[in-house]
């Protein structure tokens, strides 16, 4: 069979444009993805150098396969399913910090470098005092992109047309301008030139981010397959679903230079990217935490069998449309269309989501993802949100469990056990007081402010209403109380 370098006949060079830290397959199917489409339909005309930020790991496959790869994005758009295939052929070449450190730092020195992409993981972008500029590299990332900042800042003489896009992915609240803090902190503790710190408020531009798209990797059971309908191999394939969203925020209007509107991309430019957020957060992780465990014990073990359930998959949809989107105030057409693909997403054939596997953390989750919805929609309707109520009655229920094994506290559904993973104080709430009646066990978790912030007893009604949920949970089972209810 052809390799993918043989199945590419023709490929143009660009200038490098894009210094992009991490080589992994969330940046190469999104990020790399898109300024591959930017350089078929517009005139972006540029080229993506990936640099291996740590010490372990190889680039000898990207080395083997020139930079050649294909994304593979599968799933449902409004209801159908949907297939893209693409051959990226826009990153150029790769450089490792660590082992060849002179020729990944003179890519600073680049005239034609206009941006830098990074995912260096959640814990990526933190301050080490303990880094200098003398290292070569040095170890954190944002150490890293200082000492890289300030080369280039040195080599151009302080040029302000040479300042750089800072583009960070990390899913950290505020990334951007927590990447910001961390460099300018760097350049004080190294006593740099104080002209270094005015050209990053001139010529940079440090955005805050927040990035979309289930991203499944490398199709290991499935990759001979692909691989005789492609008619070539590629070891690099990396495959996801067609949804993606791209919400930039900054200072400066910079969609002139990255025009992705001009080629049709899901990338949203914003000098507030946190309207965005709380709808991400709210729908689509809200949805997620206010179905999943009452799914699991009514008999479901992934997101795609829950959405064939026409119970839970009711459940969710009401959940979403009548009391998630009423507490939101981005445009209503923003909402519903987002809620929309957010049911495509959850019923993606091709992407098998266990339950158990978004269980994790859940009493945390809810908090983050449901209770702003409950709460908020107490306040504008003045009654309680029926399923969110419900989905907190289905945590408590998923919680029960007397013996903690290995770090886990064990459930049981049925005559199946299942591991609930959680902090252990959490756990050792649960385990302690889960064999309460229902009307004290709601009482005591809705009054855990250690858990929720705020005592939930405070909300009329609310504890009766859980207690009576759970009460009947434990009678006639999930299921029949989601039909009691719900059905």
């Amino acid at each position: 069979m052809k390799t993918i370098n043989e199945a590419v006949t023709e490929r143009k060079k660009r200038p490098v444009k894009v210094v992009q830290f991490g080589e992994g397959n969330f940046l190469r199917a999104f990020v790399d993805y898109m300024i591959d489409i930017l350089n078929e339909k517009t005139d972006f005309n540029g080229d993506i150098v990936l640099v291996k930020p740590i010490e372990f790991g190889s680039l000898e496959q990207f080395e083997k396969q020139d930079g050649l790869y294909t994304v593979y994005l599968r799933g449902l758009e409004n209801g159908t399913e949907t297939i893209k295939k693409r051959i990226v052929t826009s990153v150029s070449g790769t450089a490792a910090a660590h082992e060849n450190y002179k020729e990944y730092a003179e890519l600073a020195k680049l005239d034609s470098l206009r941006f830098v992409v990074s995912n260096t993981t959640e814990a990526g972008i933190v301050l080490d005092l303990n880094d200098k500029l003398e290292m070569e590299p040095p170890k954190s990332y944002p150490a890293k992109l200082t000492k890289f900042l300030y080369e280039r800042y040195k080599h151009f003489d302080g040029d302000v047309s040479k300042g750089l896009i800072i583009l960070p992915v990390e899913l950290i609240d505020n990334n951007g301008a927590e990447l910001e803090r961390c460099v300018k902190a760097l350049a004080k503790a190294w006593d740099i030139e104080s002209g270094f710190t005015k050209w990053l408020d001139e010529a940079c531009v440090f955005t805050s981010t927040l990035v979309d798209r289930i991203v499944t990797g490398y199709p290991r059971d499935e990759d001979k397959q692909i691989f005789e309908e492609f008619g070539y191999e590629d070891k690099l394939l990396v495959t996801g679903e067609p949804f993606a969203l791209w919400v930039i925020e900054s200072k400066r209007d910079i969609s002139g230079e990255l025009p992705f509107e001009k080629a049709g991309l899901p990338v949203i430019f914003t000098d507030n990217h946190k309207p965005y957020k709380q709808r991400k957060v709210r729908i689509l992780n809200g949805a997620h935490t206010s179905f999943v465990l009452a799914s699991y014990l009514a008999g479901n073990d992934y997101v795609g069998e829950s959405m064939n359930d026409e119970t839970v998959y009711r459940f969710m949809r009401s959940t979403i449309f009548d009391e998630v989107i009423p507490t939101l105030d981005l445009p209503e057409k923003d909402l519903t269309d987002f809620a929309e693909a957010v049911t495509d997403r959850f019923r993606n054939p091709f992407i098998k989501h266990s339950l158990l596997a978004i269980s994790l953390n859940s009493v945390s989750k809810w908090k983050a993802r449901c209770m702003p919805s409950f709460t908020e929609y107490i306040k504008r309707k003045g009654t309680l949100p029926e399923h969110l109520t419900f989905s907190l009655a289905a945590l408590i229920a998923f919680y029960s469990g007397t013996e903690i094994r290995d770090g886990a506290l064990i459930g049981h559904r049925g005559s199946e056990e299942y591991l609930i993973k959680d902090d252990k104080a959490v756990l050792e709430f649960f385990a302690e007081n889960s064999q309460l009646s229902p009307e004290e066990l709601a009482d005591r978790v809705l009054g855990n402010t250690g858990f929720w912030g705020t005592d939930l007893r405070e909300y009329s009604g609310a504890v009766q209403k859980v207690s009576a949920y759970i009460s009947d949970i434990r009678s006639i089972g999930m299921r029949k109380t989601l039909e009691k209810y719900f059905g």
